[in-house]
């Protein structure tokens, strides 16, 4: 197998990329590098700098490589900024996956694995949330998240591509310091920001219907995100897929954003407490993977916890920032 993965030199991208790459599958990258660095790719990994929106570009990409299965996690991610800008991330997010999908579809590329995202969901009243849980996206990201698996299953179905959609929960950690995640929209590096400047970390409400009152979360390391990706990039190219696999990509364990902040303060060394803040709108008390499906359908398991995430993100962070 030859493998295209888009917004390969991005956060989770890279980490997509290393590992498929060290496990001995072939890999190519294609980014606009608009959020990728190319630092992050070993030097052997091809990279195409382009954009999944031009169709020539991905067309010369898929066949000067020999590609026949596509990663495709190249998309915009920050839930604020789509409901600020609702049609760019219509723009980059679903029709980018239609025109990739295009490509795909002529060259008679037969694999294809989605990057998805819990935000599917919306604000789910579950304990633990299966796949089977009704999708109902509160944001533009979620919308075209979801969206994006729609047009992925009918692709597949109506021209024979096996497909996978993931849906990933709370990304957080880093394989290698270099690795890190630079983007200060996800809290942990939110507290390390918070930390560095001085200032308290922020909760926002702990008058939720939880233990502690803040809200509880499923957090999974980007490096078992990217073993599950390798896991199901296999099961697609053996061709032992039902054809359209949708999984949870989580740990099935909840952990609450005090507990987080407490744990943060540990790694950190902070000594102060968190401030208060207001909750903010559409978050859910509780948002945890069922992780059963991944399980039974392919063996595979998160294998590192939270404590290693924070660590991990902490040793990227003053990485980047010495001072």
């Amino acid at each position: 197998m030859s493998w295209l993965i888009t917004g390969g030199a991005g956060y989770i991208g890279a980490h997509v990329a290393r590992a498929m790459h060290e496990a001995g599958e072939g890999v190519v990258i294609l980014d606009d590098l608009s959020s990728g660095i190319v630092e992050r790719l070993p030097r052997e990994i091809p990279l195409v700098r382009g954009s999944v929106l031009d169709r020539e570009v991905v067309d010369h990409t898929i066949a000067a490589h020999d590609v026949t299965g596509v990663v495709h996690l190249a998309a915009k991610k920050q839930v604020g900024q789509s409901v600020e800008q609702p049609l760019h991330y219509y723009q980059e997010n679903v029709h980018g996956l239609t025109v990739l999908l295009e490509a795909v579809v002529k060259a008679g590329v037969k694999r294809f694995l989605f990057s998805s995202s819990a935000a599917v969901y919306g604000v789910p009243e579950l304990g633990l949330i299966p796949e089977s849980a009704p999708c109902v996206p509160i944001n533009p990201y979620g919308e075209t998240k979801l969206a994006g698996e729609w047009l992925v299953r009918a692709t597949g179905h109506a021209h024979g591509v096996s497909t996978a959609c993931l849906r990933y929960f709370n990304v957080a950690g880093t394989a290698t310091p270099e690795l890190a995640d630079t983007g200060v929209f996800n809290i942990i590096p939110m507290f390390f920001d918070r930390i560095t400047r001085g200032e308290a970390p922020r909760i926002f409400g702990d008058d939720y219907a939880t233990p502690d009152g803040t809200c509880i979360r499923d957090y999974i390391h980007v490096a078992d995100l990217a073993d599950a990706h390798l896991t199901v990039a296999r099961r697609l190219a053996s061709g032992q897929d039902r054809g359209d696999l949708t999984v949870n990509i989580g740990r099935g364990v909840g952990v609450s954003v005090r507990e987080l902040a407490d744990l943060v303060a540990e790694v950190t060394g902070y000594e102060g407490t968190p401030v208060i803040e207001a909750r903010r709108p559409g978050d859910a008390a509780k948002a945890v993977a069922s992780v059963d499906l991944i399980g039974d359908e392919l063996g595979w398991t998160a294998s590192r916890g939270v404590r290693e995430m924070v660590e991990s993100a902490w040793a990227g962070w003053q990485l980047r920032h010495p001072e």
